[in-house]
């Protein structure tokens, strides 16, 4: 007899909503339950009537909106036209995990779990509001709501009898089995899955285009605290196309140093090449990775041995590890009790995996190389606004990369993957190849050539606004209005020279904010209510569009509030009438953001 199935989906943008839900497809298998777990977007939405039981795991990213792997299921499933009976064959659960300092909390979460309810869907549980904010993390919120989705689960979907539960410390097998080969294959068999220059398809996740990198520039002063970047790319003959408000996605590597070490102390040849086989009919291999593939290229282009391990990493790892005390302490930082001491060995000094590894040295040097892709999420893609227009630069793309590093109590400085990474790769040295594709971002700007564009984009939130001005000053449209920010006019005021020379074109109106060159702050939130005049009148008497990008923080809701201002001060509208005035904006899609923590 089939063991009971259910379906766990997901959208994730940084991976703990498919962290979480994984963990549902791990607990499911060891209570002898079966359990697909998808991303939302590759799971074929209008199959959802047939599906009895079904758990949504979901982040709310930027400024309530949903992940990007969900995207096409939100436009979906908000259809004006789907019949209110359409779930009315589905029990489901909604796990939602978010951030609690900001203002749209779980949004996604919250409005996905009444719109099921809407299409007449079965709720076995209020909605679980996971919140980074919490001391404990998300955890804090999602253990004892599992405890009692699990109870729930079982009285649906009992077990087979004759089945035993597999305890917590036995490990599930792992989903692929690393073949190693005896011999060397020919030349030239491994390497990536990439879009050749004259592709009939465009480059995607699957098949990156690798774009020379034509210049890799400092724009920052040598005294500025921050190294940022503008790199350029050259992309003949790679099919990719775009428009301004696109993204770029970059998939970065691990140092070779890295690498390395993380060899040495796993006790792995990075020359030994492997074929990967998955132990289930159901799981396919990841098609990033060539077969056969190197345990080199397996490290540097795949495991995220640079990334702050999740709790699932330690569940596994206590389960693998034969050292007594290494185990003992395993167990404890995967336990519920443990997770506070958890955090503050892991989270909050940015703990990596390759870290956490050497500190446990038995343990790692004898994890079965099998369960490598269990243990280690794979590199993410990171987004990047493109910074250019092909109207201006045909054949090329431009990104703003602000180059992470800060310190935590940990010796080493901790660095972003991706911006470290490019950081690093010099064309100057000798040609430089980097994996990239695009895809639409979540701006869009307007065709009519008369529309007024407010731009308001600190620092590094410029650059989809350098692409779109290029963009609208190469099709005649003049009336493009800059708030720009940033602490100083000589170290990092970025394009300085471009802005100034189209406003002597007047095709700009730049206003600065310098934050730090005057005894007050000045940032864009006190330009735009020393204009607020201006800005009234471009966007109740002139139709203009509005759009916003920076950090997520604490930015966006400075500018609601200077705008909410504006509506009362210069429109004479009271508080309500403000709010309503806004939230039509935004409706109407006049005002725009991209925002990102």
């Amino acid at each position: 007899m089939p063991n009971p199935q259910f379906l766990v989906l997901f959208g994730s943008q940084t991976g703990t909503a498919q962290d979480v839900s994984e963990r549902l497809g791990r607990e499911a298998r060891r209570r002898r339950l079966g359990c697909r777990v998808q991303a939302l977007d590759s799971y074929p939405v209008v199959n959802l009537i047939n599906e009895p039981l079904v758990i949504f795991v979901c982040a709310t990213t930027g400024q309530g909106d949903p992940p990007d792997n969900m995207k096409n299921f939100w436009r979906f499933i908000f259809r004006k036209n789907l019949p209110t009976t359409a779930l009315c064959q589905m029990e489901f659960a909604v796990l939602g995990l978010g951030d609690s300092s900001y203002t749209k909390f779980n949004f996604v979460a919250k409005k996905l779990h009444r719109r099921l309810l809407q299409l007449g869907g079965s709720a076995l549980l209020p909605v679980c509001l996971g919140d980074d904010q919490h001391e404990l993390g998300p955890d804090a919120a999602v253990d004892p709501w599992l405890r009692d989705l699990w109870d729930r689960v079982l009285s649906l979907l009992p077990p087979p009898p004759d089945l035993a539960e597999i305890p917590p410390g036995v490990p599930l097998p792992s989903k692929f089995t690393l073949l190693f080969l005896q011999e060397a294959p020919r030349m030239g068999s491994e390497g990536q899955r990439v879009a050749h220059p004259g592709s009939q398809e465009p480059p995607s996740e699957s098949k990156p285009f690798l774009a020379p990198m034509i210049s890799n520039q400092r724009v920052t002063g040598p005294s500025h605290f921050q190294d940022v970047r503008l790199i350029e790319f050259d992309i003949s003959g790679s099919g990719i196309s775009f428009a301004a408000g696109d993204v770029v996605l970059i998939q970065p590597s691990n140092s070779a140093a890295h690498v390395q070490q993380f060899c040495q102390v796993l006790g792995l040849d990075p020359d030994q090449l492997f074929t990967l086989q998955p132990r289930e009919p159901d799981v396919s291999c990841p098609t990033r990775l060539p077969q056969p593939c190197s345990m080199w290229h397996l490290v540097s282009h795949y495991l995220d041995i640079a990334s702050v391990p999740r709790r699932s990493f330690f569940e596994l790892l206590a389960c693998l590890s034969l050292h007594e005390l290494e185990r003992e302490k395993l167990l404890e930082f995967s336990s519920a009790q443990g997770q506070e001491e958890l955090f503050e060995y892991c989270n909050r000094p940015r703990r990596t995996i390759l870290e956490v590894l050497c500190d446990f040295p038995h343990t790692a040097a004898a994890i079965p190389p099998d369960y490598l892709l269990d243990l280690i999420p794979a590199i993410r893609p990171r987004a990047f606004s493109i910074a250019s227009s092909m109207l201006a630069h045909p054949s090329r793309l431009q990104i703003l990369v602000a180059v992470v590093q800060f310190q935590t109590r940990l010796k080493e400085p901790r660095r972003g993957l991706c911006s470290s990474w490019l950081a690093s790769l010099d064309p100057g040295q000798g040609p430089v190849r980097v994996p990239l594709w695009v895809r639409p971002g979540s701006l869009a700007f307007p065709e009519t050539p008369d529309t007024p564009v407010i731009m308001v984009g600190p620092g590094t939130g410029v650059a989809p606004f350098r692409a779109a001005i290029q963009e609208r000053v190469a099709q005649g449209q003049t009336r493009n209005f800059l708030f720009f920010g940033c602490r100083w006019r000589d170290q990092d005021f970025y394009w300085e020279a471009e802005w100034q020379e189209l406003e002597m074109r007047d095709c700009l109106t730049l206003v600065p904010a310098f934050s730090r060159e005057q005894e007050q702050k000045v940032y864009v939130q006190h330009r735009l209510r020393e204009l607020g005049s201006l800005v009234w009148e471009l966007l109740d008497r002139q139709g203009a569009y509005f759009y916003l990008a920076g950090n997520a923080k604490s930015m966006p809701a400075d500018v609601s509030e200077a705008l909410m201002s504006i509506f009362q001060e210069d429109g004479g509208l009271c508080s309500p009438d403000a709010a309503a005035y806004l939230a039509r904006l935004q409706r109407t899609q006049r005002f725009q953001t991209e925002t990102w923590a």
